[in-house]
């Protein structure tokens, strides 16, 4: 059947994220976590694809997109575009601008309009610069991330790196003059050349103005979650959802794989067991894998296995298996500790890190999910589709309060 508008999301946390708020919107958006997932799924107006393009090379990114977008349009999706992070993580070779390059070349159509932050979350930008949280992003913790580093926040100089192409920007000065101006310089600087457009996003009235234009000028999209979700509105049609089923309920496995002042603050409050795995143990991931499910077996409820370390822990992690060696063995690590937890019955599953929910989610072998409207945990929670119920709360890496986990708790255990 056609479908108004197909998402390709850098990540899980993301894909769910941006499909929960669609569903709050009135709009059935399963997220798909496997390209046959598609298969058997409602009739939706909107499909999330969940891809793990972030942090892998431009070639593999490419691939991958380039996979979803052929999925999407065989799926009947119209119009497809790329979601990344609110605040544009990536490294200086990728993957956002080579994304924004495959969108052109599909769609046969430029500029692409780009438009990054989320300012209800505190991710603005605003003559190009990006902020997060009252600080430039260069300045914030974003500038620590052990893949993704953000160490500059001049988005047009950053993007540029990411792409051969001329990357142009309207600004906030513009936004306010409304859809006119706006549009106006967007003309310019097309016929100037450029083939990617910033949008600043100092609050959401610049956001509602970008979507309007993005709606009517049918252009690719590479954009975070609110340009996304405003287009959404604009090109689907909101109808009542149908409930979700009921979630299974019971002790909850936290799994924490991002690094950071934040997700350890959250593992502290937790009130529960926590077991940490350790990257350099000599063993090899098979005899710590078997170690923590043992150890799982014993817990009478809730706990968490996790990786997260401080900034010296990962230090000595990438000394020995560099950056994205470290990453992938925590994935992997924890990947197999899912899919043991699962295969013992566990259905109840809280996982912080967006590389962390795709190895999780990959190891379950889920092809679709149904993504949750905004609850009383935020965003991130869906409900595994099939006969087999599975509870899921992905939740990025740097956001939450300290006792996000501990409530993910108690709500999985139904006592919230």
């Amino acid at each position: 059947m056609p479908r108004a508008f197909g998402i390709i999301a850098d990540d899980f946390t993301g894909a769910v994220m941006v499909a929960g708020m669609l569903e709050g919107r009135g709009i059935c958006c399963p997220v798909l976590f496997r390209p046959d997932g598609v298969s058997g799924l409602r009739d939706a107006d909107a499909l999330v694809a969940a891809a793990r393009s972030r942090t892998v090379s431009v070639s593999e990114a490419l691939a991958e997109i380039s996979h979803w977008h052929d999925a999407l349009t065989t799926a009947g999706c119209q119009r497809i575009a790329y979601k990344a992070c609110a605040s544009f993580d990536s490294t200086a070779e990728g993957n956002i601008g080579p994304a924004a390059d495959l969108l052109v070349d599909r769609a046969g159509k430029r500029p692409v309009l780009m438009s990054a932050g989320f300012p209800r979350f505190g991710a603005t930008v605003h003559q190009g610069y990006l902020f997060y949280r009252t600080r430039l992003v260069s300045e914030s913790i974003k500038r620590l991330d052990p893949l993704t580093p953000m160490e500059d926040a001049d988005l047009v100089r950053f993007l540029g790196r990411q792409t051969a192409h001329k990357v142009g920007l309207v600004g906030h000065l513009t936004l306010v003059q409304g859809l006119a101006a706006a549009g106006a310089l967007l003309a310019r600087l097309a016929a100037d050349g450029a083939r990617h457009v910033l949008f600043d996003a100092s609050d959401d009235a610049d956001v509602t103005v970008t979507a309007d234009l993005a709606a009517r000028l049918d252009l690719p999209v590479a954009a975070s979650d609110p340009l996304i979700v405003e287009l959404a509105t604009r090109l689907c049609h909101p109808e009542p959802v149908p409930q979700p089923p009921a979630p299974p309920f019971g002790p909850v496995a936290v799994l924490a794989g991002s690094t950071g002042p934040v997700v350890l603050a959250q593992l502290a409050a937790l009130n529960h067991p926590v077991l940490t795995l350790d990257l350099l143990d000599s063993r090899g991931t098979t005899a710590v894998v078997a170690e923590a499910l043992a150890w799982a077996e014993h817990q009478s409820g809730s706990f968490a296995v996790s990786t997260a370390t401080d900034a010296a822990g990962v230090a000595r992690s990438q000394a020995v298996h560099g950056a994205a060696g470290a990453a992938r063995l925590a994935e992997d690590m924890l990947g197999r500790v899912a899919k043991g937890l699962h295969q013992r019955g566990h259905r109840r599953f809280a996982v912080a890190g967006g590389e962390t929910s795709g190895a999780v989610v990959a190891a379950f072998g889920l092809g679709a999910a149904r993504a949750l409207p905004e609850g009383p945990l935020g965003l991130g929670e869906c409900l595994g589709e099939g006969d087999d119920p599975l509870w899921l709360f992905l939740k990025p890496g740097k956001l939450g309060s300290d006792d996000v986990l501990l409530r993910a708790i108690h709500y999985g255990e139904g006592r919230a």
